[in-house]
């Protein structure tokens, strides 16, 4: 089952790009794909029909419990053949109908069908979420399209912002479901469900969902709305498939949650109401695809009824419903689109006589509003019998007004369906004829073979009353006698009398003009349209209020917001739940006394300094005492890492200074605010020492790094630090290393693009930025070039790129140095990377040494001799690294082994002997080599932001 949701998605994503060999032939292409899973489908027909189900699991994450779980049973089989059986006639069709980026309606459509697929059978909570949305997105591509106007923007958007907000409550309910479940399987889930606890608020949660994906008043004017889209997107996310995925949820949960109130009476209300209330308002429409649209929504209702009680016969008439539906809307969706396709319009006040210029469309139309409006022998009459034996004799038959709605809607089912006939094809007094010209066969044939099956399945009921019971024998048999089954014929029973009295529509139909006018006396149902865009515009207006109230510009009431939110809420929770404290030691070593008073020192001293650069500098002595205490701990690759890491911030950190004012320029400041920040400083940083202190003392267990300890010799390493880096949590790494990647190409782009913003400005004349910045620079005289030249200017070339340099920016003694320390640096950056398994060092922290190399490099001989220290491209030494990391993760796979599994090997060389190494060494290579490409394209952006080097002779612009 994963394989075919793979190749649905797959084959769309190719789409697009073969349509420029196949032409119209990329709709059979895609046809093939939904055409392949109908006839897995049907291959296991045989056990899932005998009650059985075919199942298929993939670990994800098993530590999570996380799971790729899908199940084939008879609701199941029923969508699916929905899905793939449509779907099919919809891309059929979609060849004669759609002539423009046929191509990427194409692959929507396949992978539109890929997703429904994966829902259907998916049997996990958050597996099923995922494809829900996934389902929504889908539809907002296809309703939009691309060029299309702004009614279809808006109606796409009103579509996602209705299914996926539902689809959030849903998923509340899910996880409230799994946990009060115990799992997230779904069919573990049925086959015990729970109850009591916030099981009844979880299935409020869970049918707020369903009701927003199947358009149940009041969350249903996205699918009127959604009628801009082409015919076909109509026809099939909009009529047989999509607008099913409530229907297909509540269907599932019934067998084990219709029992808990208030699930019945909830599908009831909402259901039956939007039964009436959508065929009432189909009454009134003038467009044939509104028309269809608001009944589809009544039919949906209908559904959600019979399929959301919970008894068998209920169930039976849902899903020979559920079928005879999909047939017949789709079908009559097709029907509709040849008439506008043909006439250039689809409004009924201006259709006449097309039934006479197109017979055959005719015939068609007949046949799908026959099933529509449960004549027999079609399979519409089937569910409709069947329902109505339901609402007469099961368990909730004391709901008489349930009944009478039953009857109600399904009479105006009647009379909409020949209003949408005589709409579309029937003379009307005073409108000149269309005069069409008759479609192609092919257009034609996909919207006949959908109608004829809603006759076919009708007449081979025994075989589709097989499919129905294999979901309906999940009910137990609630009454005397034998179980009801599904037949054209059962005698003179009131269930018939009632199916009778339906066709009184038919009255209602030809009295149109009268019950206009008086339906225009009546009162008005609310307007959801109107109601959904005063909730956009209050959302909006809120919006607008809140940030011009919490968004004021300030990034000092910003940070007093958030610190007095961690202060007030995790640190009120950690004084009423924190444990007794015994025996807290107030140092391990008096060596730690020092370095804490240099910490607290400097914490304070750089609140109180005025320069920019002197407050960085203290602020790094911080970092420096706490690598100190790493070291008295016995930790000495942290403080490794730490003092590099402080190193090369506190560098990065001064060649951004350059850019700015060097000392700071507070605001006034009141006395209340200045105590109000000293207080909430105070209180935070005492929230943090105590969380310290109770976390160290919390632990109950064993700590992980025994484990880690014990285990470290699987790593053929020493180093437990470096086994835990790229072994034991290698994922971790990889994610980290992934996100630093991304970050550096996020701040690079916007060093370019504020270059960019400030030197557009400049080139035409206007002010630059405050202080320097790039920009041409007149050239000093040569006398007084020699005036300014520093006493320790270098008359020789110690570095190759320093020459570009002006005079006075070069110093002899660091280009000496510099030349001097720069080979021992990096070997010393290899040494501790290839070290690393066996004592302090690896690839984080050899990069970093290799790093800090490279920004001694640029910050004395600036950026052109950092290019030809390191002739590269900084994107592609981190990204070989990235490269490198990932695909020794990956390639124990294809040894049958976990990801990120390392391997130890030995290798004897001449004059060195044996060499023992593991794979893992690989992975630190990419790390080493992520962080010093990362390093070197945050110096280039930095570099470019200070505009072209100068020419050596001081001669010309910057």
């Amino acid at each position: 089952m994963l394989g075919l949701v793979v190749l649905h998605l797959g084959c769309a994503a190719a789409l697009p790009a073969l349509t420029r060999w196949l032409g119209r032939a990329v709709w059979a292409v895609a046809a093939v794909v939904p055409l392949a899973a109908l006839g897995w489908a049907f291959a296991q027909a045989g056990p899932v029909l005998d009650g059985g189900a075919v199942t298929e699991r993939l670990a994800w994450a098993p530590a999570l419990g996380l799971e790729l779980a899908f199940r084939l049973d008879g609701l199941g089989l029923l969508m699916v053949a929905v899905v793939g059986g449509v779907g099919v006639a919809v891309l059929a069709y979609s060849a004669s109908y759609i002539r423009r980026d046929t191509g990427r309606e194409a692959g929507l459509l396949l992978a539109f069908a890929g997703v429904m697929f994966g829902l259907v059978v998916a049997d996990n909570l958050f597996l099923l979420y995922l494809f829900w949305e996934l389902t929504s997105v889908a539809s907002f591509l296809l309703i939009a399209g691309r060029g299309r106007g702004p009614e279809h923007r808006r109606a796409a958007e009103q579509a996602l912002l209705v299914t996926v907000a539902g689809g959030l409550v849903m998923l509340l309910g899910f996880v409230m479901l799994g946990q009060a479940a115990g799992t997230y399987t779904l069919s573990e889930i049925l086959a015990d469900p729970p109850r009591g606890g916030l099981v009844p608020a979880a299935l409020v949660l869970v049918l707020v969902g369903a009701f927003a994906k199947s358009a149940q008043y009041p969350l249903h004017n996205w699918l009127p709305a959604a009628m801009v889209a082409p015919t076909p997107v109509s026809a099939y996310l909009h009529a047989a498939a999509m607008v099913k995925a409530g229907v297909y949820l509540v269907a599932r949960l019934a067998p084990g949650f219709a029992e808990v109130a208030p699930w019945r009476e909830l599908v009831l209300v909402v259901g039956l109401f939007t039964m009436v209330a959508g065929a009432w308002q189909a009454l009134k429409e003038t467009d044939l695809k509104r028309l269809l649209a608001y009944g589809t929504i009544s039919e949906l209702g209908l559904l959600i009824a019979l399929l959301g009680v919970g008894t068998r016969t209920a169930a039976l008439a849902g899903v020979l419903t559920l079928l005879a539906h999909a047939l017949f809307k789709s079908a009559l969706f097709m029907v509709v689109g040849i008439v506008d396709h043909q006439c250039g319009t689809r409004d009924l006040r201006e259709l006449s006589r097309v039934g006479a210029a197109l017979p055959g469309l005719l015939a068609v139309a007949l046949l799908a509003a026959a099933s529509m409006a449960k004549l027999p022998p079609f399979v519409g009459f089937l569910g409709e019998d069947a329902g109505f034996e339901a609402f007469l004799h099961d368990a909730f038959a004391g709901h008489g007004w349930a009944l009478a709605a039953l009857t109600a809607g399904s009479l105006l089912t009647v009379a909409y369906t020949a209003r949408a006939v005589w709409g579309a094809f029937a003379g009307k007094p005073g409108v000149a004829a269309n005069g069409p010209q008759r479609p192609a066969a092919g257009f034609v044939a996909p919207a006949a073979a959908l109608a004829g099956l809603g006759l076919a399945t009708g007449l081979a009921y025994p075989a589709t009353a097989a499919l129905a019971t294999a979901y309906a024998d999940l009910y137990p048999h609630s009454g005397g006698g034998t179980p009801f089954e599904p037949a054209l014929w059962h005698g003179l029973t009131p269930a018939l009398g009632l199916s009778a009295l339906t066709l009184l529509g038919l009255a209602v139909h030809a009295a149109r003009d009268r019950l206009a006018a008086a339906s225009a006396r009546l009162p008005r149902l609310p307007d959801g349209e109107r109601a959904y865009r005063g909730a956009l515009v209050g959302l909006f207006e809120g919006a607008v209020w809140v940030t011009r109230r919490t968004q004021v510009g300030s990034l000092p009431l910003y940070l007093t917001v958030i610190l007095v939110t961690v202060v007030a809420l995790p640190g009120v929770a950690l004084l009423l739940a924190a444990p007794p404290l015994d025996g807290v030691p107030v140092w391990w070593t008096p060596l730690e006394v020092p370095l804490a008073v240099v910490v607290l020192t400097a914490a304070v001293a750089a609140t109180l300094m005025r320069s920019r650069l002197t407050a960085v500098l203290v602020t790094g002595a911080v970092g420096y005492a706490v690598a100190a205490l790493f070291v008295l701990h016995g930790a000495p690759d942290l403080a490794l890492t730490q003092f590099l890491v402080e190193s090369l911030t506190l560098v990065i950190v001064v060649l951004v200074l350059r850019r700015m004012p060097t000392r700071f320029t507070p605001a006034e400041q009141a006395p209340r605010a200045r105590r109000l920040r000293a207080a909430v400083a105070l209180a935070v940083g005492g929230f943090v020492a105590a969380f310290a202190v109770v976390a160290s003392q919390a632990r109950r267990g064993e700590a992980v790094s025994v484990e880690y300890l014990r285990r470290v010799g699987e790593t053929g390493g020493e180093n437990v630090v470096n086994a835990i880096i790229v072994d034991f949590r290698a994922l971790d790494t990889l994610g980290e290393i992934s996100v630093l990647l991304v970050t550096s190409i996020g701040v690079a782009s916007l060093v370019r693009v504020w270059r960019g913003a400030v030197a557009e400005p400049a080139s035409a004349g206007g002010a630059g930025p405050p202080g320097p910045g790039p920009g041409p620079r007149a050239a000093p005289e040569r006398g007084e070039e020699r005036r300014s030249v520093a006493w320790d200017a270098p008359h020789e070339l110690w570095l190759p790129g320093a020459g570009d340099r002006a005079g006075t920016e070069r110093s002899v003694l660091m280009e000496v140095v510099t030349r001097l320390l720069f080979p021992s640096v990096v070997v010393l950056s290899l040494f501790l990377l290839f070290s690393g398994h066996y004592r302090p060092g690896g690839g984080f922290a050899g990069g970093l040494v290799a790093a800090l190399a490279f920004v001694l490099r640029f910050v004395v001989g600036g950026r052109a001799d950092l290019e030809r220290a390191a002739p590269v491209d900084p994107a592609v030494v981190a990204g070989a690294g990235l490269t490198l990391a990932t695909v020794t993760g990956t390639l124990p796979l294809a040894f049958g082994s976990p990801a990120l599994t390392s391997t130890p090997w030995e290798v004897h060389l001449p004059l060195v002997g044996a060499v023992h190494a593991t794979t893992s060494l690989f992975f630190d290579i990419g790390v080493y080599l992520l962080v010093v490409g990362v390093v070197l394209k945050l110096l280039a952006a930095s570099g470019t932001a200070q505009g072209p080097a100068r020419p050596a002779s001081g001669r010309g612009g910057r």
